[in-house]
């Protein structure tokens, strides 16, 4: 992801409503992204957005056609797992070097769940996630490695989306969130990395059945074409 300032420029906040958009399925595979309509839609120039495409492009999220066109991209299973490799190994590492907790760090992981708590459907679930996940880096002094999970992960994002509301419910995720605090809290670093370890690894549960659910989405099966980009 695009290094983040005070102010984001045009083309990081063009980066991040388009990726999100590609994510959360609003975009889906096979629809073709105008440069001109997403310009005119964010209220920015072709310039900033064709920077945001070719750096989404870079994560496998669309391709982009010469004389054709940039369109979205079914999800990579493939990729869905090397990216589930690299969150894997870069958390548990962090949450490995977590020697202790403080208080405050307790109190902001209490608060973050509670706010988790209130979510009653994955897109408003879906930011807070992310945010106790950065939160959990930080605890080693790591928030800046988020950036690497955030650019791998882009594949694996998709399915999880989708998988948030296939195979479990918002709040067993934060069930999972809730082990992983209790224990970092009691002291026992080793249980809050079987916790953590666990809840990553419900995705190869989630990926299976969200493509027998939803083969459209996935390669392997021929995506619809669309004159624009067409939204699930």
């Amino acid at each position: 992801m695009p290094a983040s300032s005070a102010r984001p420029s045009a083309r990081d906040l063009a980066y991040g409503r388009v990726r999100d958009d590609i994510i959360s399925g609003r975009f889906a595979p096979g629809s073709l992204l105008s440069e001109n309509e997403l310009a005119v839609a964010l209220g920015l120039s072709r310039q900033p957005v064709r920077e945001a495409l070719l750096l989404i492009a870079q994560e496998g999220l669309v391709e982009v056609r010469p004389q054709s066109g940039t369109y979205v991209t079914r999800i990579d299973p493939d990729r869905v797992r090397e990216a589930q490799f690299i969150r894997e190994a870069i958390e548990l590492a962090s949450l490995s070097a977590c020697e202790t907790t403080t208080e405050d760090d307790e109190r902001m992981l209490r608060a973050l769940i509670a706010r988790q708590r209130t979510a009653s459907d994955r897109d408003e679930f879906y930011p807070l996630d992310e945010e106790f996940h950065r939160a959990l880096l930080g605890l080693a002094g790591h928030t800046n490695a988020w950036v690497t999970v955030s650019a791998a992960k882009g594949h694996l994002d998709r399915a999880r989306y989708v998988g948030m509301s296939a195979t479990r419910g918002v709040q067993d995720y934060v069930d999972d969130h809730e082990r992983v605090v209790d224990a970092l809290a009691a002291g026992d670093t080793d249980a809050a990395i079987t916790a953590l370890r666990e809840h990553l690894r419900f995705v190869f549960d989630d990926l299976e059945a969200v493509r027998a659910q939803h083969p459209e989405l996935f390669d392997g099966t021929p995506p619809p074409r669309t004159g624009r980009a067409s939204r699930r």
